[in-house]
């Protein structure tokens, strides 16, 4: 951190540089924010979800051992890929949300097949010329209904498919957060823990200090206090953790008491993307755009099966007729019949409505769209300033405001050491020192949470450009 210890202030030097030290201050900024050398984003669990998805239903058997083995991994040390691996199987709002879709593609095969034959039998117990008559007749839409029923049933299975990836995002999303915010507290429980090392030590100047009449009792008593204080957050930080981790456990499908254990944190990765391709990007991959672009699809499908309404649909029948001995002859006994008929759209208004129901709800949609567009722009620019802004302030505490207080709290002391300050501005210095350490963890927790924010307005990861390029869309699984 380019600070200079001085040789009597080697008791708070040395616990300085061991806080600065144990801060793991992020590296991959500055130079790391453009190189991301070892860079490995989310984004790569992707591919681990997509080879999921290709399991044929005999690799679905072998699933039961591979959740014992992710459950394993998320006792000794999971990371980000194990934590999208394990939900992808277990959340409950996924595998909603995937049978949601498998309903609609066997929907299909119903909208698409002709209707139910019919059979009918007659019969005369009284004597009549025939005893009894056996009809069979299938109903025959005009040619072309089908195929357009078929349409507005391929757009309510996309609509479920941008479902499922939906709830895939929002449960990755859940899952990210819940991953920062984890190691803030990570982090911070690391602060406390220093940082009660160097007020022990300052505690102990004090005392030394007040025997010699160079401190005021007041002065002891604000140390003793600032040591309690950091009780108080270490305590705080054990309930946050839990609370934290029963948030993810929910996300995972397990108990809100079973233990998470998380590897060291991957590197922050820096943005490569401007406001306005963001901008674009969103409205070409963002599912709750994508849904409205359905729906339009799906209204449009419907005005073509709403044109086929008014055209008459066919009967094809065939009937068998078994005479009455007793009143025709022989050769007039067994009779074969066909039967051709038609139905006749007579009802203008109700075809007519038809239609206008199905324009209204394209337009309906086609505004749904520019609205959904107008809120995903105002979303990405409030998470564009928060992320920015968190990462000027990482900037700012990392290259500035740590290092100098640092260096105040070592002059501070070294002032007292010679008679020149008091032992309350050492006080202070180490409190601002430990304020910025937990401002500097703070911000970093934000970025990856603003991160997360933004790649979900955006649909797309917006820190690697290959997938982007290539065609595939991080995010959502591919089709």
């Amino acid at each position: 951190m380019g600070l200079t210890f001085l040789g009597k202030n080697a008791g708070t030097a040395n616990l300085l540089r061991r806080t600065l030290d144990g801060m793991d201050l992020p590296k991959e900024w500055g130079k790391g924010m453009r190189a991301q050398r070892g860079h490995r984003t989310i984004w790569a669990a992707w591919m681990v979800i997509w080879g999921l998805w290709c399991f044929t239903s005999s690799g679905w058997a072998a699933e039961s051992a591979g959740l014992e083995q992710l459950e394993k991994k998320l006792i000794e040390g999971a990371s980000m890929s194990d934590l999208f691996t394990y939900a992808y199987k277990t959340n409950p709002l996924i595998q909603s949300a995937r049978h949601a879709w498998k309903g609609t593609i066997e929907r299909y095969r119903v909208e698409t097949a002709y209707p139910d034959p019919e059979i009918g039998l007659t019969a005369y117990p009284k004597p009549f010329m025939t005893s009894y008559e056996v009809m069979v007749s299938q109903m025959i839409p005009f040619p072309g209904k089908l195929s357009r029923l078929g349409e507005v049933a391929k757009a309510e299975i996309d609509t479920a498919r941008l479902g499922l990836d939906k709830a895939l995002r929002d449960t990755l999303v859940g899952i990210r957060e819940s991953y920062y915010e984890l190691f803030y507290i990570r982090e911070a429980k690391k602060v406390v823990a220093l940082n009660r090392d160097i007020l022990e030590h300052i505690r102990k100047v004090g005392e030394t200090a007040y025997a010699q009449d160079r401190a005021q009792y007041f002065d002891v008593v604000k140390a003793q206090s600032q040591a309690a204080q950091l009780q108080y957050d270490a305590i705080l930080l054990e309930e946050l953790e839990e609370t934290e981790k029963a948030q993810l456990n929910s996300l995972l499908n397990r108990p809100p008491g079973s233990e998470i254990r998380l590897l060291e944190a991957e590197p922050l990765p820096s943005l490569i993307y401007q406001l306005e391709e963001i901008y674009e990007l969103a409205r070409k991959h963002r599912e709750e755009i994508r849904l409205v672009e359905s729906e339009i699809h799906k209204a449009r499908a419907k005005q073509g099966v709403a044109k086929y309404e008014s055209l008459p649909n066919f009967k094809l029948g065939a009937s068998y007729e078994k005479g009455n001995p007793d009143n025709v002859p022989p050769e007039f006994r067994d009779t074969l019949g066909i039967q051709i008929g038609l139905t006749i759209p007579l009802w203008f208004n109700k075809n007519k409505g038809r239609k206008e129901e199905a324009r209204a709800e394209e337009r309906k949609a086609l505004a749904m769209k520019t609205a959904q567009i107008n809120e995903t722009h105002a979303l990405i620019r409030n998470a564009y300033f928060r992320l920015k802004n968190s990462e000027r302030l990482i900037q700012l505490y990392r290259d500035q405001l740590l290092p100098q207080a640092a260096r105040s709290m070592e002059i501070a002391e070294m002032w007292f050491r010679e008679k020149q300050g008091s032992f309350s501005d050492f006080i202070e210095t180490e409190s601002v020192f430990y304020n910025f350490q937990l401002s500097l963890a703070r911000a970093k927790a934000d970025y990856g949470r603003n991160l997360t924010q933004l790649e979900s307005l955006s649909g797309v990861s917006l820190t690697q450009k290959k997938e982007n390029e290539a065609g595939r869309t991080p995010g959502v699984v591919e089709r």
